[in-house]
């Protein structure tokens, strides 16, 4: 059993490393303007809207019924909406104020450029939080797949290794430009995608073989529900100020488009009896 786990823990490194891999091909760039981190924002809330929808809340629709599996969605939807109320929020001006400001040498530009910096961290926390929690069962994944076969377990590992990258992206490119430090940048998206290995930690020790399947589907549906809220809650406002409306939603249905297909992709890999 032990061996298992060490593949198993190992496979699922192979997935973490990769968000690392995401966020070094922000780094090696410079900060981007706010036009453009507003259409990599809303890129990025379309793989947050694709993973909530389509994976998540999908599988526990499936799993426990129509009925359960809204119950579940929308508890972690009203939840997080309550946390979301007690957290402070910088009122922002448009960016066009921004650029006036700094035209007429006022130092409110300057003030109001660190409120954007201050709303980008927290969306970007916000994605790395939710990226955590859908890795999460990643590992899960991965572990699974590895008591089947090596040869199940590697095909899954390098299938979420590919899907990761563009979640390193994801969490990278806000931090980036909100901190200006690529070390904090790298150091939160690697820490978003290391949740696999502890996905794979916790399912091989901490819980029982007992756990309920119809429990840890509605949790997952919670998360989906999470999620979803904190993307049209947080990022797509942010996307709309930065880079417009129309741009925007150009950009949240191709970064569906592109997690749909990183999740078909990554499901065909699966043996029939295993999904994530």
């Amino acid at each position: 059993m032990d061996s298992q786990v060490a593949v198993a823990l190992a496979l699922s490194l192979v997935g973490g490393v990769s968000t690392s891999i995401g966020a070094l091909f922000v780094i090696v760039n410079q900060a981007p303007n706010l036009k453009m981190l507003g259409l990599l924002q809303g890129f990025a809330a379309g793989l947050m809207l694709s993973i909530s929808f389509f994976d998540l809340a999908h599988n526990a629709l499936n799993s426990l019924g129509f009925l359960k599996g809204n119950l579940w969605f929308f508890a972690g939807v009203i939840f997080f909406g309550v946390v979301a109320s007690f957290i402070p929020e910088p009122t922002l001006a448009p960016t066009s104020d921004v650029k006036g400001r700094k035209k007429n040498g006022d130092d409110g530009g300057k003030d109001t450029l660190k409120k954007h910096r201050r709303q980008v961290l927290f969306s970007g926390i916000v994605t790395a939080v939710g990226i955590s929690l859908h890795n999460f069962p990643e590992g899960m994944a991965v572990f699974l797949g590895s008591m089947k076969g090596l040869r199940v377990g590697i095909n899954l590992a390098l299938a979420i290794a590919l899907h990761n990258i563009p979640e390193g992206v994801a969490v990278a490119l806000p931090v980036y430009f909100a901190t200006q430090s690529k070390w904090q940048a790298f150091k939160l998206a690697s820490l978003s995608g290391f949740a696999e290995p502890l996905g794979v930690i916790i399912v091989a020790y901490l819980f029982p073989s007992s756990l309920s399947p119809e429990i840890l589907e509605g949790l997952l549906g919670s998360v989906g529900g999470v999620m979803a809220f904190l993307t049209l809650h947080e990022m797509l406002p942010l996307a709309f100020d930065y880079a417009g409306q129309k741009q925007s939603v150009k950009a949240v249905f191709l970064g569906m488009a592109f997690m749909s297909a990183s999740l078909y992709f990554l499901s065909i890999s699966l043996p029939e009896d295993l999904s994530l």
